[in-house]
């Protein structure tokens, strides 16, 4: 019994190869290095599985030349995989960055009407409901946006699954050159009898006052992306990193990351300094439920209600920790954070500004983000939720999935009755559902907030699908 179990273990504990058909020869021409020019300038390199059997039957090849051409195959093939890959993501970088001409058709039919017409200058709010603007007894959601057609469907989502949509405030947020635009869509599509304001940042008080945190961090992050980046055309003439490095450093140039409209959340306290809390609402989600029971959830003391996006039955868009996010391989990260802590998502968060008011969040965030600055990027690679994780670390609570589902942007494995069943559905990443490559059998959760008769969808050829 020893004796037969010698011969069969005895391979393996002693180092040896377990005993094959395949010859040895064959192994080791397989685990040698590859060179990325062993197949430039080959023209007669087999292209398909079929092509490389007929031509080893043919030539009756030993072991070794065999393993020597299935081995060009194969870099042959890797080659060619890893560019139709780094294009695939280019040509993606390019459709999720650019504005799409109905959305800019959008905006100036908006700003012309805005000029024209006296009733798309009306003041949001009327003056006699400024007062439920600071008012506590109210719902108080907050959007950031420059984009007229997703802040409708939020607003419009919102609304109409309002139990009690009377006392809902909705507080949008926009740039300069958004103000108008935004302001007309809102003045002749109302949405009573819940409450709308539109305010641009510059009309913020605080924002008006010396030295801002956020814009001072935006300047020096574009000026550092700039010098380390090098834009697409170097990030995608790399030839050593994988294909997802490039990936993320494309991800890491789109507009998204630079906007004003994504860094201005940590700044929410000093924005809105009479309200107790808010709910923080993305611009690429749509509401599918009441939202008003989140009020009635125990923060503990905690700031931010968020999901949790580490455990759930999506092990893809469900399976991010701090190392999803964080460079571990940094010293300073991996002193400081636990790469297996849970990480959350933002999208749809219920802040509470009190507790905020009383913590160092804001400070922390912009202490990291400088680091980031001084480690030319390399602590994190990706936007405003890293130095978020970070900052918010041991404020936030959990609440339930259900208020969030993630991932409707990114890959298209949510099925349409499972998207119907959550409170708010959020596309992020880049198949944005106003886009040309957002998914199909998703976009309509999104399309069915829109009127598409309305005379200026109609006109800028905004269409269903």
């Amino acid at each position: 019994m020893v004796g037969c179990l010698g011969k069969r273990i005895g391979p393996r504990i002693l180092g040896r190869r377990i005993e094959s058909n395949v010859p040895e020869v064959i192994y080791r021409i397989l685990e040698e290095p590859v060179s990325k020019d062993e197949v430039l300038g080959k023209t007669d390199v087999p292209q398909t599985l079929q092509e490389f059997m007929s031509e080893m039957k043919q030539s009756r090849s030993d072991a070794k030349a065999f393993a020597l051409r299935l081995r060009e195959m194969i870099v042959l093939l890797e080659q060619r995989t890893r560019t139709a890959k780094i294009q695939e993501y280019l040509y993606r970088h390019v459709a999720s960055s650019s504005i799409p001409k109905q959305l800019h058709c959008l905006a100036l039919k908006l700003a012309n009407e805005h000029s024209n017409n006296a009733a798309a200058r009306l003041q949001l709010p009327s003056a006699e409901l400024v007062p439920a603007l600071v008012d506590n007894s109210y719902f108080h959601f907050v959007l950031a946006s420059d984009n007229v057609l997703a802040a409708s469907v939020v607003a419009t989502s919102l609304v109409k699954n309002a139990l009690r949509p009377e006392k809902f405030v909705l507080h949008i947020i926009t740039d300069r050159k958004t103000y108008s635009p935004m302001q007309a869509w809102f003045s002749l599509h109302p949405l009573d009898p819940a409450i709308i304001e539109v305010k641009a940042l510059h009309q913020f008080d605080w924002l008006s006052k010396g030295k801002v945190p956020v814009l001072e961090a935006m300047e020096k992050d574009q000026r550092v992306r700039s010098q380390f980046r090098g834009g697409s055309s170097a990030i995608v003439a790399n030839n050593t990193e994988k294909p997802q490095v490039i990936a993320a450093k494309l991800q890491a140039l789109s507009p998204k990351y630079n906007s004003l409209m994504n860094h201005i959340r940590i700044h929410l306290p000093e924005l809105f300094p009479s309200l107790n809390k808010v709910v923080f609402l993305d611009d690429d989600i749509v509401i599918q439920t009441d939202l008003s029971p989140l009020w009635d959830i125990d923060m503990n003391g905690k700031v931010n209600g968020a999901v949790e996006t580490c455990r759930g039955e999506d092990s893809f868009v469900m399976s991010k920790r701090f190392k999803s996010y964080l460079n571990f391989s940094h010293p300073l990260i991996a002193k400081n954070f636990d790469p297996n802590e849970c990480a959350w998502a933002y999208g749809m968060n219920i802040f509470d500004l009190e507790a905020w008011r009383k913590t160092n969040i804001s400070l922390t965030y912009y202490h990291w983000l400088e680091e980031n600055f001084k480690s030319d990027l390399s602590l994190w690679q990706l936007g405003t939720l890293p130095p978020g994780l970070i900052a918010f670390y041991g404020h936030v609570h959990v609440i339930d999935p259900f208020w969030h589902m993630l991932g409707l942007g990114y890959q298209d494995n949510t099925t349409l009755a499972d998207a119907e069943t959550a409170g708010v559905i959020h596309f992020n990443g880049r198949a944005k559902p106003w886009l040309d490559i957002a998914f199909p059998q998703l976009r309509p959760l999104w399309a069915k907030y829109i009127d598409f008769s309305d005379k200026f969808i109609k006109g800028c050829h905004i269409r269903a699908s």
